[in-house]
C-alpha cells in the first residue's frame, strides 16, 4: 500500500514516494511511473487507510483513500471541486455527520488512536483542529473573543496565554484589531483570524480548507508563509488546496485526489517537478499560475485520471 512519511530532512534517506492508482476499469499504470515504498515508511503521525465515504449512504465521496502525514509534515491534498478533499478533512476532523455523510469502511488512525466515530469535541482535544472553509468566524463577536473561543477546552491559563502570544506573533493585525467586531475585518485577516482561532486549541495537527479562497495574491503568498511558519514551530497541517503552486511551495509532500480516489502522491518536490501535474494544475512548464478551478480543475481530474491509466 504507497504511503508517504517523509520530513525535508529526511529527503536523501528513504525511496521516492511518487506513485500512480489505477482509476476505475482504467488500465494498469506502466510499471516505469509506481516507485516502490518501503513498509518502513508508513508510519504517519495521521494514518488514513482504505478510506471509504458515502453521502446518505448513496453518493460514493471516497473510494479506498489512503494518505499519511508526518509528524512535522506538511501534506497538501490537491484536486478540483468535489474531488473529494475536504471530505477527507471532515472524516479526519469527525465532523461528517452533520453534511449528511458517514464512514463506510477503512481507518483513521491518529497517534496510534482511532478517530472513526468519535465525536468532534473529543478529536480537538487529542489536538486535531479543522479551519472549515469559508473561515466561519463569529462576526459579531470581537476579535479577542473568537480566540477565547478556540481555547475555551484548555484550562491551562498560562498555556492559553502563551498560545495567544503566538498568534498574536504570528497575526499582528490579530493583535492590532484584537478588540474590533470580527465581520468588520477583511476577508484576508478574517482568514488569519480562523487559523489564530484553532491555534487556540494547541493543535498537533491542524487541518486546512481552502485557506487561500477567494484573497488577492499577496495575501496568498501570505498565508503560505504563515503555514510554513506553523509547520516550523512544530503543527503538522493538512493542507486542501486548489491553489496548487501556493500548496506545493509550503508543503512536504502532496497527494491528488481525482473523483474520489488518491491518482498521485509523492513528496512536494516530486509532484512540482512532474509533468503532469506541470501542464494540468500548474499551467504548463515554465509558469507560475496557481488554480484548479471548478471547470477547468474537473477537466484536469478525467484528464489525469485518462493519463494515469
Amino acid at each position: 500500500m504507497p504511503c508517504m512519511v517523509r520530513h525535508r530532512a529526511q529527503h536523501d534517506h528513504l525511496p521516492s514516494t511518487v506513485s500512480v492508482r489505477r482509476p476505475p476499469g482504467g488500465r494498469s499504470p506502466p510499471a516505469a511511473t509506481v516507485t516502490a515504498v518501503t513498509a518502513a515508511s508508513c508510519l504517519g503521525m495521521l494514518s488514513v487507510r482504505d478510506l471509504e465515504v458515502s453521502y446518505g449512504g448513496a453518493v460514493r465521496a471516497l473510494r479506498g483513500v489512503s494518505v499519511d502525514v508526518p509528524e512535522h509534515g506538511v501534506v497538501a491534498v490537491l484536486g478540483s471541486n468535489g474531488a473529494g478533499k475536504t471530505t477527507l478533512l471532515r472524516a479526519v476532523s469527525g465532523n461528517l455527520r452533520g453534511v449528511g455523510a458517514a464512514i463506510d469502511a477503512g481507518s483513521v488512525i491518529f497517534d496510534g488512536r482511532r478517530l472513526n466515530g468519535r465525536p468532534p469535541a473529543e478529536i480537538v482535544r487529542d489536538a486535531v483542529v479543522q479551519v472549515p472553509e469559508g473561515r466561519q468566524i463569529f462576526t459579531r463577536l470581537t476579535v479577542e473573543e473568537n480566540l477565547r473561543i478556540g481555547g475555551f477546552s484548555r484550562r491551562d491559563r498560562a498555556a492559553k496565554a502563551e498560545t495567544r502570544a503566538r498568534v498574536h506573533e504570528l497575526f499582528p493585525i490579530v493583535h492590532d484589531r484584537r478588540h474590533e467586531r470580527a465581520g468588520l475585518l477583511s476577508g484576508g485577516q478574517q482568514q488569519m483570524l480562523a487559523i489564530g482561532r484553532a491555534l487556540m486549541a494547541s493543535p498537533r495537527l491542524l487541518l486546512l480548507d481552502e485557506p487561500s479562497l477567494g484573497l488577492a495574491p499577496q495575501v496568498v503568498d501570505q498565508i503560505g508563509r504563515v503555514v510554513r511558519a506553523i509547520n516550523d514551530q512544530g503543527t503538522a497541517v493538512m493542507l486542501v488546496e486548489q491553489n496548487a503552486s501556493m500548496a506545493l511551495r509550503v508543503a512536504t509532500h502532496a497527494v491528488v485526489l481525482t473523483v474520489g480516489e488518491v491518482s498521485l502522491r509523492g513528496t512536494a518536490d516530486e509532484l512540482a517537478a512532474d509533468e503532469r501535474i506541470r501542464q494540468l494544475y500548474l499551467g504548463g512548464a515554465g509558469t507560475d499560475a496557481a488554480v484548479v478551478g471548478s471547470g477547468a480543475g474537473a477537466r484536469a481530474d478525467h484528464r489525469l485520471a485518462r493519463w494515469a491509466g
